[in-house]
């Protein structure tokens, strides 16, 4: 769906980083919403789905298990 967005787990990324994750969810929100910068009237809808989509991408990773370990 979104090309730009990279796979934060391992063995393809070790350690994602805040900026990682928001930049991931950042551009998901952007996808399903259409905006690449939302209007001021729509800002602050954006801005909540952005930091919901990295708190649910912080969720996953940390429950994550590959190859029979966790990463989280």
């Amino acid at each position: 769906m979104c090309r730009s967005i990279k796979t934060l787990r391992e063995p393809y990324t070790t350690a994602p980083t805040d900026a990682d994750i928001h930049a991931a969810a950042l551009q998901y929100v952007r996808k399903v919403s259409g905006f690449r910068e939302p209007s001021r009237a729509n800002a602050e809808a954006f801005e909540a789905a952005v930091d919901t989509v990295a708190a649910a991408t912080r969720h996953l990773l940390t429950g994550l298990v590959v190859s029979g370990r966790p990463t989280g």
